[in-house]
C-alpha cells in the first residue's frame, strides 16, 4: 500500500476509469461496500461515480487521507478477466 498522500494519488492517476469495488468504514460498525468506476483525482479528493443497479445516488467523493488511514479501502478490477487487479488494503 502506498505511504503518502501523493503516492495513493499517482497510484489512483493511473487507474482512471477502471471498474473498482469500494468498502467504506460507515461508522458504529458498519462497512458499506460499493462498486463503480472511478471517474476523476483532483488534488485533495477522488470521485467514483456508482453502478446505478445498486446505488440511490450516482457519485461519492473520498479523501486521499480516507484510504492513507484505511477509512476506505479500494479493490481494482481488471477488465479482461474480472479478477483482482490492484487491492490496496
Amino acid at each position: 500500500m502506498p505511504k503518502t498522500l501523493t503516492d495513493i494519488k499517482r497510484s489512483l492517476d493511473s487507474n482512471l476509469g477502471k471498474r473498482l469495488m469500494l468498502k467504506a468504514n460507515g461508522g458504529r460498525r458498519k462497512t458499506i461496500e460499493r462498486s463503480g468506476v472511478l471517474a476523476e483525482t483532483y488534488p485533495s479528493v477522488f470521485v467514483i461515480e456508482l453502478d446505478q443497479e445498486e446505488n440511490s445516488f450516482e457519485r461519492v467523493s473520498y479523501s486521499y487521507a480516507d484510504v492513507l488511514t484505511e477509512t476506505v479501502q479500494l479493490t481494482f478490477y481488471d477488465e479482461a478477466t474480472g479478477n483482482i487487479a490492484l487491492g490496496q488494503q
